[in-house]
């Protein structure tokens, strides 16, 4: 089992910055893929970013250049640094953990993120 727990959600203009941070627990040597996603109101969940376990980062394209995905080994933590946000970035955001075999993904309880224009 692996538990996360998101935090640095909050409101924000637009331009601003934000950094989100995921604090992992439990058999976290399993896990794979880590990523961060975003639900917007009456959209679907999609993948904002997302990091393998030997450091490549992936992004969508409407945060490449603006967002950056990072992850702090010692402390089993996941970060998303958000800059120049727009309100199109207004969603909730979810940690994800994934496991390959047997698969598995693990989500976190999800942090509110507003950006006003």
């Amino acid at each position: 089992q692996v538990q996360l727990v998101e935090s640095g959600g909050g409101l924000v203009q637009a331009g601003g910055s934000l950094r989100l941070s995921c604090a992992a627990s439990g058999s976290v040597s399993s896990i794979n893929n880590w990523g961060w996603y975003r639900q917007a109101p009456g959209k679907q969940r999609e993948l904002v970013a997302g990091i393998t376990n030997d450091g490549r980062p992936n992004y969508s394209e409407s945060v490449e250049g603006r967002f950056t995905i990072s992850r702090d080994n010692p402390k089993n933590t996941l970060y998303l640094q958000m800059n120049s946000l727009k309100p199109d970035d207004t969603g909730v955001y979810y940690c994800n953990a994934e496991r390959a075999w047997p698969r598995r993904n693990y989500w976190g309880q999800g942090t509110q993120v507003t950006v006003s224009s």
